[in-house]
């Protein structure tokens, strides 16, 4: 049986709808907070929701919240998000990138540096496994995606140990995988790891590809059956939005649609309306996505078919637990 698993419970494929492939709701990141920056910490619940609510408003069904234990996840608080609102929630077990482990693991001696070192791959494996089967940070709240990270333009040989850990859970639970690639690099290089623990490439999703808006490595990837997630729309700072457009066009025209993923990695309060009055949730169905309709329909694609295999039939594909 085919399903997707959400903080609430599993549903059909069929049910999650239009969907955000990465985001974060609330979070204290040990690193962020020990160093007093403030905003990268979300951690007004009811704000959140706020901002919730105007996604659901603009047309949204489901959102992937893509924070990792060590990013301060809060997995009861962003169950009461969607318990309170109706919108469906993924959550996500598994870690991020190395660059945060020296934070002090909350409630525990030791750092997250300290505790990945010392323990086994497949003690890691089992960690990751216990969170997508029985609940995360003590909870019985389930997650729905296992996930590594890497850093910029380099692998920590912990992150690899990671790597290993999450593909050996997605083999035990059928979870899909979700990779962060610092500012969009290191994919090609992850799928050494990948493969080298068996792992199935339509099994996962690269995120944070228009960080790195290089047409080939898209295409390499793409070649591999894996996702790309276009995440971080409206964040002008790192690039126009034309570029990120004009790379999600060269995978249509090549025919890798079915690939595409899109959201905001909305981890900042300043990029929250609720917070301060940042763009929110709200943005990119209200604003930019009639854009990419607009775009693909005067580039000769069908825009309409374009919007609606990014937000709801590649995310109900992507998420699907699938074993091997």
């Amino acid at each position: 049986m085919s399903f997707i698993r959400t903080m609430c419970g599993d549903i059909a494929p069929e049910a999650l709808g239009v969907t955000y492939s990465h985001e974060h709701l609330v979070c204290r990141p040990a690193f962020w907070v020990e160093r007093g920056e403030d905003d990268l910490i979300l951690d007004d619940p009811e704000k959140t929701k706020q901002d919730v609510l105007l996604f659901q408003a603009a047309g949204g069904r489901s959102i992937v919240d893509a924070t990792a234990v060590d990013y301060g996840r809060d997995p009861g608080a962003v169950r009461d998000i969607a318990v309170e609102t109706g919108v469906q929630i993924v959550g996500t077990a598994g870690f991020n990138k190395s660059f945060l482990w020296p934070a002090k693991m909350p409630g525990r001696e030791c750092t997250y540096e300290n505790w990945i070192e010392k323990t086994s791959v497949d003690d890691l494996a089992r960690f990751v496994i216990d969170e997508v089967e029985h609940g995360m940070n003590g909870t019985d709240v389930r997650a729905g995606q296992v996930k590594f990270g890497t850093g910029y333009n380099s692998i920590h040989p912990l992150e690899i140990k990671t790597i290993r850990a999450v593909a050996r859970a997605h083999h035990a639970t059928g979870a899909p995988i979700h990779s962060h690639t610092e500012a969009g690099t290191m994919a090609l290089e992850q799928l050494q790891y990948l493969r080298e623990e068996g792992v199935q490439l339509p099994n996962v999703c690269f995120g944070h590809m228009d960080r790195n808006p290089d047409p080939y490595m898209h295409l390499k990837l793409a070649e591999t059956g894996a996702y790309l997630c276009f995440d971080g729309i409206a964040k002008v700072k790192y690039g126009p939005e034309s570029v990120r457009i004009a790379c999600i066009f060269e995978l249509f025209r090549h025919g890798y649609g079915d690939q595409v993923l899109a959201s905001g990695d909305t981890a900042r309060k300043s990029y929250y309306y609720s917070y301060r009055y940042g763009l929110g949730l709200g943005y990119i169905l209200s604003t930019w996505a009639p854009r990419l309709k607009e775009e693909a329909d005067a580039a000769g694609l069908d825009g309409e078919d374009v919007v609606r295999r990014i937000f709801v039939d590649n995310p109900k594909r992507c998420f699907t637990f699938k074993k091997g």
